[in-house]
């Protein structure tokens, strides 16, 4: 992993043929309380979308779940017809039986009915990433990756990637496709994935880290203020440089439903960490695995 100030590029290529910045935007938080239902102001939802593009943002990360199906047709209700480079990643995999509620379902016949809808939302004829939202346990895996191999043969998926798993399932689903992206829970303040972060780097796989920032680590925040009172940004700003720093294939989807806020995550990419700053970052949790 990078530890000193060298700085790393600002672009990475899904795939080798999808090359998208690397801060990017997570449009979970478009959408209501709980991750459900519509969100409080509408028109600033799609104010921020609209915003992101503007301000460089050339990928987006989404989910059937987010809403659920709001996500998706706020995206297409703002930015259809879409700007030639925009790359659009979805998911399927969860059902939604209410706000917080987020059960798996990765059978073939709910991922079936999941892609077929985020095609019609997002109104596309194919869909450039389709992440698998999460491996069910009550499901053979290998059932879940035949889907998603067949729909990929079948041109609805350009490219497929996993999400919320270790080594050895990106192994197994290697068997049948290609794994372009894997995208797990991952912070300054938690590094449980850390051996995945760095299979991810040898094998060229965009690794996207959910919940950049853990939070209720005191001893961490701490440091994070100490840093951000220097360099004059914000905690999270920090956080989220530190993971542009940390390593050249960790797209960032911060994700926002307020303009100000998409505009300062968007400013985390201009802050410069030294030496000194790194060293303290990455002391803040030591690697597991």
């Amino acid at each position: 992993m990078n530890n000193n100030t060298t700085t790393l590029p600002a672009t990475f290529t899904i795939g080798g043929e999808l090359t998208v910045n690397r801060l990017g935007y997570g449009a979970m938080r478009i959408t209501g309380k709980g991750i459900w239902g519509p969100p409080k102001d509408k028109d600033e939802a799609i104010r921020v979308l609209k915003r992101a593009v503007e301000l460089g943002v050339n990928f987006i990360d989404t989910a059937d779940s987010y809403g659920p199906h709001i996500s998706e047709e706020l995206i297409a209700e703002a930015l259809y017809p879409y700007p030639q480079g925009l790359v659009i990643g979805t998911k399927g995999g969860l059902q939604r039986t209410g706000p917080d509620q987020w059960p798996v379902d990765a059978s073939p016949k709910h991922l079936k009915e999941a892609l077929e809808g985020s095609l019609k939302r997002l109104k596309l004829d194919q869909i450039d990433l389709y992440q698998l939202h999460r491996i069910d346990p009550n499901v053979p895996a290998e059932q879940s990756f035949e889907f998603l191999r067949e729909a990929q043969q079948q041109g609805k998926i350009v490219h497929i990637g996993l999400s919320e798993v270790d080594v050895d399932a990106i192994k197994k689903a290697q068997d049948y496709f290609e794994v372009v992206s894997v995208q797990n829970m991952y912070s300054v303040d938690n590094r449980k994935w850390e051996g995945v972060l760095n299979y991810c780097e040898d094998n060229d796989i965009a690794f996207i880290p959910w919940y950049p920032l853990s939070g209720g680590n005191v001893t961490a925040n701490e440091i994070l203020q100490k840093i951000a009172d220097k360099h004059n940004a914000t905690i999270h700003q920090v956080a989220l440089n530190w993971l542009l720093n940390h390593s050249k294939n960790i797209l960032l989807i911060p994700g926002t439903s307020s303009v100000a806020h998409l505009e300062e995550n968007m400013q985390a990419a201009n802050i410069r960490l030294d030496e000194e700053d790194m060293d303290q970052l990455d002391g803040i949790a030591p690697p597991v695995g």
